[in-house]
């Protein structure tokens, strides 16, 4: 190879090499382009067989980290050959010199001769010197040798086989057959996508890669992805990055190297697969039946085996816990029975055969015949045989049972399953709807969304007991031990868990819905506030500061209340702000329900305006202050004076009081006044002074303040005079009024005592007396006293002054006084008399009280008792009247004491006698009319009593005459129909026989009334009435039936018209409520639903037309000349019918029309929304750009930014459509025409908006893209002149060993500098103009052109350096090897152009004609280098260099120059060579043409080939689209053939004009055109020929299309007719029939479709059409089908009218059902009575209510079971179900009977309880009246206390009769707990402990009240007592201690006879003490309440007694010594006489 020299000498040759070839800049680019690929590349295959190397290395431990410098010393790479060849080889010489490197790779390399691998110039120098090419070959060899060269793969059809290169390709190809977007052609690109490798591991693992996830667009992954699941789970070394591989044209190298290691693994896999089949033979010998006795044995064993181990399996009861597992059971079972069985019973036949045979043949051979063991006898076999099939019938009967609840457990999962998926999707959504945060932005908004939130909580709590229905479901499944409840309970757990999860979203959005509200309050409160604040600054800025006091005052309280309300708001803003602060915070994560800056923003902002408001608030007082103190003293003056003037016509007031009190008040004023004087001094000084004050301020007001305060002063002192003037007249007043105010006391206690003493009460009673008289006692001893006080005034009367004293007003008064006082002791003594008779007349009046009492409340009772007409109010009546003679027996005792009393008060002459006569007679008559009145009042209840129960048999008769015409009255229904008009006739014949009975009851009842109405004549008519009235009912009764047995006949036809009528009436009303919906559909699914189903409706309307006009034409016929009203009632309804009918389908129209619209609204939104997606992922996309910042990025971008806008036209069209159909809309009028304007406006404003946006992002770009490609120009040519800048900067060599090549390598340095140099004008040329485009990037490109510049010119300065020096070190050496260089190359240069190789193909021509231009432009070259060598000799002769060289050196030289010197030689080649360049150029150019028609006849050709297939193709469509479209394409192929027709004759023109100019290939030329002709012939007729086939086919897949759709058609009606779907309800049955009917009729009109293909197939048949057979088939299965499709129609109308009947019949079920449930909820209330009243009546109306049901129910049911029976023996379909009707009804009303009776027994058992109550509740009533009658009264004397106890003794007799009510309720209570327990029990146990207590309390009362009126009794006894000796002994005290004084002797022994009768009685009485004091001591021994009184009183009798004794002793003393005094002085005048 040689060197070019052509830039050797610097810039002066480069610049002639330029000028010489101007192209040689950009071939040097496009070299240096090819050379950086070709770098790329070798570093690829550097990385991949470094890796290859490593992965076998690895092996013993090693690896290599640079593939060029760790195989220099061939260490590694005699190791590797070593683990690859399996040999051994030679030990590695060890050292780390060059030779020991070189002669291990010598080693290596002789190795691989060894192994017939060829290495052409390599040696071991060139690995140790690191060559990098020769490595990589080196390695390439290695790995083509050893991994590559066995894949081998022979070709089937040609048996060659290929190379290992293409034997790998084919391989690869093989394994990738069949996958996606694989198409493996070469080992480069067809890699690049990744798919390749994943699909060459998938074929053979397909478990670990899903190869149909991969995408082609994504190469990355796809690469990553095989490359590291080879690694993982292959363990494939990874040998190539994904980076390197997905490129354009990856190396083919380093991907065979990675693909060999796929293909070695995975035939290893395969040969691992392949193992040994595994043979086995089992061989087992027949059994030996040689003896026939052991096989009866055997057998007879084996079948009583199997019999008992088949009964056992039977007997077992273990069955499975599924429906399908119990139903593989039954079937296992049946199995059993005609699989297994039937063969052991034909065994069990051959057993008793063969024995047979075995007996005959033993007895032929006279041999004892065989007999079985015990146990295998045939009878015994027979006796199991039996057991079996008994334990087979009874398992058969179980498993069915299994079966049924199996069937039953079913049925309830499916209907948990339909609950628990309704539920959750109920869950679902309204999580869905909690969810959802749409609150609102105002209080208004959240509040409505609170109420709404509280709707939805109500919705869900509500939901819960639907959620605890499915579990109880699911509980009640695992009870029944479901199989499947695993499933149940996880589903009820799911549901369990939404529902949790429900509640927990539902409490959460009610925290969040809270906070929001809460914020929105404060908000609302903040603006509260705001405006408040706004308020209170316009009042705080006013200018007003008072125009007086009061002015100044009021402003400042408003100010201060100002100051009040704004010290309140300051908590208020406070408390807000407080509020407001948790929702300002942003550093939680809680929910905040607006942004925390807008709070906090508001927060500030009502904080500073309250901080304003303050400061506002604090100057206004100021002002305020400021004007107060000028008007405060004006203000103080004038208050003062007008108290001064005030108090001055006070103290001048002539008014001195009219009273005591008043002068007293005016005493007391004067001195408050005169205090106040004192107080108001300093007040007034204190004003006084704030006025000097201001005077010495010098105030403009001073001199008015001056004359203020001395006119203040002046009147001051008057008053100060006043008030001493007024004090002294109210002193002197004081002492008057007082008098007068004592004497006006002593006149009132006078006037009151004398109306107290003169009152005409002398008592009601002789307790009111006795208190009158103690009374009169008080006011006499005070009378006595009082005189005192008539003194004390006379006194003070005296002590007034003289003027007073001697005033007539005194004078008179008293003696006023004085005379009112004697009148008042006259009346005192008068009043004493009265009192004291009237006391002796109460006491008689006393004892007749009591009685005359109970007398009076009886009468009031008996009178006020009315009679009503409830016998349950005359029961109680009765009751009381029971009570009552008990009451009246125990009275009877008390009338007689009465009586005994006044006989006695008689007796004794009592002084008002008459009038205790006639209270006697009076008592006595009283109580003879009571007794009268009682016997009337009996007498009068039996007879009410008696009418009342006449009365309720009538009602009763009444009611069940009423019932029955009841009864016949709901039978109307029943005759609505044909079925209801046959059960009304078997009721009505039943009805017949209850009308005897009534017949009966009324005779019985006719002889009442006439007893009854002679008995009671004022009852008579309403008796007769009465009759009357059940007359009349029964007439009515008996009417109706006849009416009713008269109209059966006649309603038949017509009952059968009006239920049409009503049907259709009903669908008429049905349809038009449906058609008349005002739904307006959200969405398009709702549109197009509501129009699918209006368009129902309409098929509907249609289906009935035929309905309409028969039920028209039959109104017609049945009203036709009928006047009755209820034929003109049926005249409108049909008149109605029509104009519903005409509405209904106006009402459809206008409907139609809505919906449409509503359509089309709903199309348009959903269009509308689509574009507003795209558009707002266009926004979304150019927002959210970013400015590249690399060129890859940039050119990303933009393409991006293209690839975008492309979509963005491609979405034009959408919006395009959007907004045409919107125009549309509106052009149409649309209601919504302005909402859909607007939208569409919307869109075009954002399309247009969108695109300017994404223009002006793509010129943002594209001159971003600008600039980085400038840059990156900038950056190559930068790296690329630093890379040549370390070049240039190497060391020069020190010797001449290699210099000559250093020489030539610089050259060729210098020379693609000069190459380069265009690409730094380019990029400055570029930068100009970028900065000339774009100006704004001057700064950036200006610093990268300098940067450039800088490092351009370091890089030739150095260049320019290194040349000299090389030049200069040897420069003849070169010159010698520069023309040796040339002498060669002319000589290759000849041999070249003598070849006579012209190119076997076109494409080596074309590389032979490429070399030629190479070797003409190298002869151009070489002839300058002559020229430059020519120069250069002269150079060197003149320098004389050839003297200085060395002598090896200098001979090449002068040979040089000596060849030189012949340059006309040199020049003579060069011409020699021009000749035959140019032959050979033309020779290749005729060559290349020849080639090129070869070419282009092989392509058409190949064309024609390709078409042929098509053209001749025999698919003709297998449908008649596939036939029109295979049609198409033949007329595309016939146009296609003839646009290329021109193309075929220009190639034979060509062909034609080389034959023409007689070229050596002529013949073949003309072969290959006739040929070309001929085929092309042949496509055309070919493509004619399949014309007129596919015409045929057209035909036959027409009539097939229609086949196909009459066949889906019918398929369609075959469906219905076979759907199982079943009617929902009656309505639903009838509408189904009728739309059944419609269906019928278009399946007969569809018979004319069915006859026209038939013609058509008769047809095509006649014109032998090549499928004559097919369409003769498809025919005759139309015709099958269509006659297959009538005949299910029959059936299903049968099924139809089978439903419509089951229907009629679940409604009667149903009815009566619901009639006997709602009876069974009467019928089984616990409502057993509230009171004793209350379960009367109820007991009574439960004997109604129970005697209706029964009449009813049993007929009812009857009917409905002779219905049921009907149907089940006509063999309806659904028998079962009827029969379960049947059960069900049955069952529900004997549970009704059984519950009515049940009701029965529990109504008389509560009304026994609640009588034993009610009992209770009177007799404890009556206690506690007796008890609260017991008064505490214990008398006041003795003669009450004995009145008391004789009313005692008669309350005592009272009593008595409630004793025996007690016994009576003790003896039910015992009976009640005897059948009662429990509570009820407790509660007897209560009310009669409750009676029991409350009776011996009464008991307990009146015994200690007795006890305690005897003690009372005593004691007043004794106090009598102690009185009448007390007053006894006082007497004689007074009589003892009288002054009397004896005057002589007769005198004394007078008083001493006196004194000594004194004696006497004073001992008579002794009796009287002793009685007294024993009286008292027994009392206090009793412990007497009034012990005490008792002791004192004795003390006091004691102690006065010996008082008594005392004073008669010392008074008898006296007399004693008197008459001693006497007698002496007597004797002594005897004497002195």
């Amino acid at each position: 190879m040689t060197t070019d020299i052509n830039q050797r000498w610097g810039e002066t040759v480069q610049h002639d090499i330029d000028d010489w070839d101007e192209n040689s800049s950009a071939r040097l680019f496009e070299r240096s382009r090819i050379k950086a690929l070709a770098d790329e590349r070798e570093m690829v295959q550097k990385k991949t067989f470094t890796k290859w190397v490593n992965s076998h290395l690895a092996r013993v431990n090693c690896r290599i980290t640079d593939l060029y410098t760790d195989l220099r010393d061939g260490r590694m790479l005699l190791k590797l050959l070593e683990i690859l060849s399996g040999e051994r080889l030679p030990r590695p010489t060890r050292g780390k010199m060059r030779i020991h490197c070189l002669e291990n790779c010598d080693k290596s390399l002789q190795f691989l001769k060894e192994q017939r691998v060829h290495l052409e110039n390599m040696g071991s120098h060139d690995i140790v010197d690191g060559n990098q090419r020769l490595t990589l070959g080196l390695i390439w060899t290695i790995i083509l040798r050893f991994q590559i060269q066995d894949i081998r793969v022979d070709e089937e059809e040609t048996k060659e086989t290929r190379s290992a290169k293409d034997a790998l390709l084919l391989w690869c190809q093989m394994k990738t057959a069949g996958y996606n977007n694989v198409n493996i052609t070469n080992f480069t690109r067809s890699w690049s996508d990744g798919l390749a490798f994943n699909a060459l591991i998938h074929k053979h693992r397909p478990d670990l890669i899903d190869y149909d996830k991969l995408q082609k667009s994504n190469a990355m992954h796809n690469l990553n992805n095989a490359f590291n699941t080879a690694e993982r789970n292959l363990g494939l070394a990874k040998l190539l990055d994904p980076e390197d591989v997905n490129v354009e044209y990856p190396d083919e190298k380093s991907i065979i190297t990675y693909v060999v290691t796929y293909y070695h693994y995975f035939s290893q896999m395969k040969d691992q697969q392949v193992k040994g089949k595994r043979i086995g033979k089992m061989v087992q010998s027949a059994i030996d039946n040689e003896n026939m006795i052991q096989d009866y044995e055997t057998m007879a064993s084996d079948l009583l085996k199997w019999i008992e181990q088949t009964i056992v399996i039977l007997n077992d009861r273990t069955f499975a816990n599924s429906l399908q597992g119990v139903q593989q059971q039954l079937l296992a079972f049946n199995t059993y029975r005609t699989v297994e069985k039937p063969p052991k019973f034909m065994e069990k036949g051959n057993l008793e055969v063969l024995l047979f045979t075995l007996q005959s043949k033993m007895r032929a051979n006279n041999q004892k015949p065989y007999t079985p063991k015990e146990g295998k006898l045939v009878s015994d076999i027979n006796k199991a045989w039996e057991r079996l099939e008994r334990s087979e019938h009874e398992r058969e009967i179980a498993l069915r049972e299994e079966l049924m609840r199996q069937e039953k457990l079913e049925q309830l999962a499916r209907r948990f399953d339909r609950k628990a998926a309704m539920r959750e999707t109920w869950l679902s959504e309204n999580q869905r709807l909690v969810s959802q945060d749409n609150f609102g932005f105002d209080l208004p908004a959240v509040e409505a969304a609170t109420k709404k939130h509280e709707a939805i909580e109500t919705d869900i709590n509500a939901y819960e007991e639907r959620v605890q229905a499915v579990m109880h479901v699911a509980q009640e499944l695992e009870t029944e031990n479901y199989h499947d409840i695993e499933r149940i309970n996880a589903r009820k757990d799911n549901i369990l868990r939404l529902w949790a999860y429900l509640l927990e979203l539902l409490k959460a959005r009610r925290a969040r819905l809270e906070a929001s509200l809460s914020l929105q309050r404060i908000f609302q409160e903040m603006l509260y506030i705001m405006d408040w604040m706004d308020e209170m600054k316009v009042r705080l800025t006013s200018e007003d500061y008072g125009k007086h006091l009061m002015g100044v005052e009021d402003l400042l309280q408003k100010h201060q209340l100002m100051e009040a309300d704004i010290a309140v708001q300051a908590d208020r803003v406070k408390a807000v702000n407080d509020s407001a602060a948790p929702f300002a915070r942003q550093d939680d994560d809680e929910y905040k329900p607006a942004d925390p800056q807008i709070v906090g923003e508001r927060m500030s902002h009502l904080e500073a305006s309250y901080q304003e408001l303050v400061a506002l608030a604090a100057d206004r007082r100021s002002r305020l202050e400021e004007s107060r103190k000028l008007w405060q003293f004006f203000w103080d003056m004038a208050e003062e004076e007008g108290w001064i003037k005030e108090k001055s016509a006070v103290l001048a007031s002539p008014e001195i009081g009219h009273d005591v009190t008043s002068v007293n008040l005016l005493v007391n004023k004067h001195k408050a006044l005169e205090r106040e004087m004192q107080a108001r001094r300093e007040y007034i000084d204190g004003v006084v002074g704030s006025g000097e004050e201001l005077i010495d301020q010098q105030h403009f007001g001073a001199g008015k303040i001056r004359t203020r305060i001395n006119e203040v002063n002046t009147q001051w002192d008057e008053l100060e005079q006043l008030a001493e003037i007024r004090k002294k007249r109210l002193h002197n007043a004081v002492d008057l009024y007082q008098f007068f105010a004592d004497a006006d006391d002593v006149e009132n206690w006078i006037l009151d005592t004398q109306r107290l003493v003169g009152s005409e009460d002398v008592g009601r009673d002789e307790a009111s007396v006795q208190s009158l008289i103690k009374k009169q006692q008080a006011v006499s001893e005070e009378l006595n006293n009082y005189q005192t006080n008539i003194s004390q005034l006379h006194d003070q009367a005296k002590g007034l002054g003289e003027e007073e004293r001697e005033s007539p007003d005194v004078e008179n008064r008293l003696a006023t006084v004085d005379q009112r006082y004697k009148d008042l002791l006259e009346m005192a003594k008068l009043r004493k008399l009265r009192l004291e008779d009237a006391l002796a007349l109460h006491k008689l009046f006393t004892e007749a009280d009591g009685v005359e009492a109970w007398i009076d409340e009886k009468e009031q009772m008996l009178n006020t008792m009315e009679f009503g007409n409830d016998i349950e109010e005359l029961e109680v009546v009765r009751h009381r009247f029971e009570g009552l003679e008990q009451e009246m027996n125990a009275q009877a005792s008390r009338v007689a004491v009465v009586n005994q009393l006044g006989r006695q008060l008689l007796q004794n002459q009592h002084p008002n006698s008459n009038e205790i006569m006639a209270r006697q007679n009076q008592l006595n008559s009283r109580w003879a009319a009571l007794r009268e009145l009682v016997d009337a009042k009996k007498e009068d209840l039996n007879s009410a009593m008696g009418i009342q129960n006449f009365h309720i048999e009538c009602n009763e008769t009444i009611s069940w005459i009423r019932d029955k015409a009841k009864l016949i009255s709901s039978t109307e229904d029943l005759g609505n129909d044909l079925a209801g008009v046959m059960a009304l006739q078997r009721r009505l014949t039943g009805m017949e026989r209850d009308l005897a009975a009534i017949q009966a009851k009324l005779d019985a009842l006719q002889k009442e009334a006439d007893k009854l109405a002679e008995e009671h004549p004022e009852e008579a008519d309403a008796i007769r009435q009465k009759i009357a009235q059940i007359q009349d009912v029964w007439q009515e009764l008996r009417v109706i039936l006849k009416k009713r047995d008269e109209a059966l006949g006649e309603s038949g036809n017509l009952q059968r018209f009006l239920q049409d009528l009503d049907n259709f009436q009903a669908w008429l009303t049905q349809t038009q409520t449906a058609i008349a919906s005002e739904d307006i559909p959200n969405n398009l699914a709702e549109a197009e639903k509501l129009m699918t189903q209006h368009a129902a409706i309409k098929e509907e309307i249609d289906g009935y037309e035929e309905d309409y006009a028969k039920m028209k034409e039959m109104g017609e016929k049945v009203t036709n000349g009928q006047t009755d009203a209820q034929y003109m009632f049926l005249r409108q309804r049909l008149g109605a019918l029509d104009e519903g009918w005409e509405d209904l389908h106006k009402m459809w129209d206008n409907r139609q029309e809505m919906l449409s619209q509503c359509l089309n609204e709903q199309l348009f939104l959903r269009d509308a929304k689509q574009a507003e997606v795209l558009l707002a992922h266009q926004e979304h996309f150019l927002t959210k750009q970013d400015a590249p910042n690399s060129l890859e990025a940039a050119e990303s971008a933009v393409k991006k930014q293209e690839a975008f806008m492309q979509t963005m036209e491609a979405n034009d069209e959408k919006i395009n459509h959007v907004c045409q159909f919107a125009n549309r809309l509106v052009d149409e009028n649309h209601y919504a025409a302005d909402k859909i304007k607007g939208k569409a406006d919307t869109i075009q404003d954002r399309r247009d908006g969108n695109r300017k946006l994404a223009d002006d992002n793509l010129e943002k770009l594209r001159d971003a893209l600008q600039l980085q490609q400038f840059l990156q120009e900038c950056d190559e040519l930068g790296y690329w002149i630093n890379e040549k800048l370390l070049t240039a900067q190497d060391a020069l060599p020190e010797g001449t060993r290699n210099l000559h090549s250093k020489w030539q390598k610089h050259q060729a340095f210098m020379a693609e500098l000069a190459a380069n140099k265009d690409r730094l004008d380019k990029v400055h040329q570029n930068g100009d103009d970028l900065i000339r485009e774009k100006p704004e990037t001057a700064d950036v490109v200006n610093d990268r052109l300098r940067q450039l510049q800088e490092q351009w010119d370091e890089l030739e300065n150095t260049t320019q350096s290194k040349a000299q020096k090389l030049f200069d070190a040897n420069k003849a050496e070169l010159f010698a090897q520069s023309c040796d260089d040339v002498d060669t190359w002319i000589n290759d240069i000849d041999t070249q152009v003598k070849s006579e190789e012209y190119g076997q193909d076109l494409t080596s021509v074309n590389i032979l004609l490429k070399r030629q231009q190479l070797l003409e432009k190298d002869v151009d070259i070489k002839r300058q280098q002559m020229l430059e060598l020519q120069n250069q000799a002269e150079v060197l002769r003149n320098e004389g260099s050839i003297v200085d060289e060395v002598d090896g050196k200098r001979v090449q030289v002068e040979e040089s120059l000596a060849s030189l010197a012949t340059s006309e030689s040199v020049k003579e080649r060069f011409s020699q060579l021009e000749g035959p360049l140019s032959e050979r150029r033309k020779m290749l150019e005729a060559s290349k043409e020849l080639h090129q028609f070869h070419r282009d006849v092989e392509d058409e050709k190949l064309w024609v080939a390709e078409k042929m297939p098509q053209a001749t193709s025999r698919d003709h469509g297998n449908s008649l689209l596939n036939v029109q479209t295979l049609m198409k394409k033949n007329q595309s192929l016939r146009a296609e053939i003839d646009g290329h027709q021109p193309r075929i004759d220009e190639i034979c023109d060509r062909g034609q004009a080389m034959v023409s100019r007689s070229h050596p290939s002529s013949d073949a030329i003309e072969h290959q055109i006739e040929d070309m002709q001929n085929q092309w012939a042949v496509l055309i007729d070919e493509v004619d020929a399949r014309k007129l086939r596919l015409e045929d086919s057209e035909k036959a897949q027409q009539y097939y299309t229609d086949v196909a759709e009459a066949e889906a058609w019918m398929s369609e009606q075959e469906l219905y007719m076979m759907a199982e779907e079943r009617a929902k309800d009656e309505p639903s049955a009838n509408a189904m029939l009728k739309k059944h009917e419609g269906i019928e009729n278009t399946i007969e009109d569809y018979a004319q479709t069915v006859h026209e293909l038939s013609e058509t197939s008769r047809n095509l048949i006649a014109e032998n059409h090549p499928e004559s057979d097919r369409i003769a088939t498809r025919q005759a299965q139309i015709d099958k089908l269509y006659a297959g499709l009538k005949h299910l129609a029959e059936e299903r109308r049968g099924k139809l009218d089978e439903t419509l009947q089951l229907y009629q019949l679940n409604r009667e079920v149903d009815d009566l059902e619901q009639w006997i449930a709602e009876r069974e909820v009467v019928a089984g209330s616990h409502e057993l009575g509230q009171d004793y009243e209350h379960v009367t009546m109820l007991q009574e109306r439960f004997r109604e209510f129970a005697r209706d049901t029964g009449n009813i129910g049993s007929e009812r049911v009857a009917a409905a079971n002779e219905i049921c029976d009907k149907l089940i023996d006509q063999g309806h379909s659904d028998a079962a179900t009827i029969a379960e009707w049947k059960d069900g009804l049955n069952e529900a009303w004997a549970d009704l009977l059984e519950l009515i009776d049940t009701r029965t027994q529990m109504l008389a058992a509560s009304y026994e309880l609640h009588k034993f109550y009610y009992d209770c509740k009177e007799v404890l009533g009556r206690i506690q009246e007796k008890q609260q009658s017991m008064s505490d009264e214990l008398g006041r004397d003795a003669a009450s206390v004995t009145d008391l106890q004789r009313k005692h003794t008669t309350f005592e007799a009272d009593i008595q009769a409630i004793g025996s009510q007690v016994v009576a309720v003790q003896e039910d209570a015992n009976r009640l707990k005897c059948a009662y327990a429990g509570d009820k029990a407790k509660q007897i146990e209560q009310r009669e402990a409750e009676v029991l207590e409350a009776w011996n309390n009464l008991n307990m009362g009146v015994e200690g009240r007795k006890v305690k009126l005897g003690d009372t009794l005593d004691l007043h006894r004794f106090f009598n007592m102690q009185r009448d000796l007390m007053l006894w002994m006082e007497g004689i005290i007074r009589q003892i201690n009288t002054d009397e004084r004896p005057r002589d002797v007769s005198g004394v022994e007078l008083l001493m006879d006196n004194h000594r009768s004194v004696e006497a009685e004073i001992n008579a009485r002794d009796e009287s003490f002793a009685e007294c004091i024993q009286l008292g001591n027994s009392l206090i021994e009793r412990q007497h309440y009034a012990s005490k009184d008792v002791e004192e009183k004795l003390v006091q009798l004691k102690e006065e007694r010996k008082t008594m004794v005392d004073t008669w002793e010392r008074r008898w003393d006296f007399l004693q010594i008197s008459q001693s005094l006497h007698v002496s002085f007597f004797s002594s005048l005897q004497y002195s006489c």
